[in-house]
């Protein structure tokens, strides 16, 4: 996961840059978000703290942000360590509070399962902001799902690190060794056959369970109206015709 992430504050806090300086630099294109929160906060990546740094170079040695830009163009900027890392997907990232809405689960309840290990955020912030992609909806209403079904939090953690191991793969194949992927995806098929069975069993218990509710609640439904019925202690029993 990609934790060197910087809101716009954070970015100017570490870059010792003024917010004139960088407006500029965003304006011409010279630096650019890697990605956004679902409020539309721009997020910078580490590599935009290296070129500022080289920016500034340039600027201390007197060129004007029209021949940085074309410097850039014709030469780029020297590349650092940052630059091997995968992007920040251009999809807005989520906050607590947006992950909460959109999964139909508190921010309490998150909080918890990140003190349990069974999620962990794609990234943070310098300011401790905690961001996530689009795929922890899912994955929340996973984890969900399965404690409906009687799963253990150590079980779910097991399937959440497997669902995010998939994600990586599925996101950047050529990063991981062929030999180890393919035994990754082998145990994730029989991972997933092994929740198919168990899903059998429910859908089967499932069907016991609302014949018997149908039954029950028909007879229910019969007591009731015999018990209605039935007069109350002191009534006087109403005579019939043989009794005129």
């Amino acid at each position: 996961m990609n934790k060197d992430v910087f809101t716009r504050e954070d970015l100017l806090t570490k870059a010792g840059v003024s917010e004139e300086a960088l407006a500029g630099w965003l304006k011409a294109k010279l630096v650019r978000p890697a990605g956004f929160a679902e409020d539309k906060t721009p997020l910078f990546s580490a590599d935009a703290l290296e070129r500022i740094v080289h920016i500034r170079k340039l600027e201390d040695l007197g060129y004007g942000l029209e021949e940085i830009q074309k410097i850039i163009k014709k030469f780029g900027l020297p590349t650092g360590k940052n630059d091997r890392k995968a992007p920040l997907k251009k999809d807005p990232y989520l906050t607590v509070g947006g992950l909460a809405d959109r999964s139909g689960v508190s921010p309490r309840t998150i909080k918890h399962w990140e003190d349990k290990g069974v999620i962990d955020p794609d990234m943070r912030t310098e300011g401790g902001f905690r961001l996530y992609s689009e795929s922890y909806v899912f994955l929340c209403q996973l984890i969900r799902d399965l404690q409906l079904f009687g799963y253990t939090l150590e079980e779910i953690k097991a399937v959440s690190d497997e669902v995010r191991n998939f994600l990586a793969i599925q996101a950047d194949l050529d990063v991981f060794p062929k030999a180890g992927v393919d035994a990754k995806l082998a145990a994730m098929l029989g991972q997933i056959q092994g929740l198919y069975d168990k899903m059998k069993l429910l859908e089967e218990g499932i069907e016991r369970w609302e014949d018997l509710l149908k039954k029950k609640k028909k007879d229910i439904k019969g007591l009731r109206n015999r018990n209605r019925k039935r007069p109350e202690p002191g009534d006087t029993p109403k005579k019939g015709k043989s009794d005129a």
